[in-house]
């Protein structure tokens, strides 16, 4: 009984967030501007989903490589000290060796 009326529930939750994640405008993409009598509108581009997250995700892969070898090699504390690395190493790579640019929006 209680599965069910967890399902229930999901479900539920599930039917009403559709519709409302469904709505989007570009309202928020759009600016407007007046000269005179005239508006000038132009929309920008948002940057992708990386392109914002760079920074994490980079070094979450890393992380998690080096997680991964340490623990195939040493066990245990191997998996430690290879997440150790795996972040030093890529907090180099992210932060110093290629570091993010500034963001550009382009007006289309």
């Amino acid at each position: 009984m209680k599965k069910y009326l967890v399902s229930f529930l999901m479900m539920a939750m599930f039917a009403v967030m559709i519709p409302l994640a469904s709505v989007t405008t570009a309202s928020a993409q759009t600016r407007y501007y007046r000269n005179g009598r005239t508006y000038y509108s132009s929309t920008y581009k948002r940057p992708n989903f990386y392109q914002r997250h760079r920074n994490v995700m980079n070094m979450a892969i890393g992380t998690g490589a080096g997680l991964l070898l340490g623990g195939l090699i040493g066990g245990k504390r191997g998996a430690g000290i290879g997440a150790l690395i795996g972040a030093g190493g890529s907090a180099l790579y992210t932060y110093k060796i290629k570091p993010k640019r500034t963001r550009n929006y382009y007006n289309y």
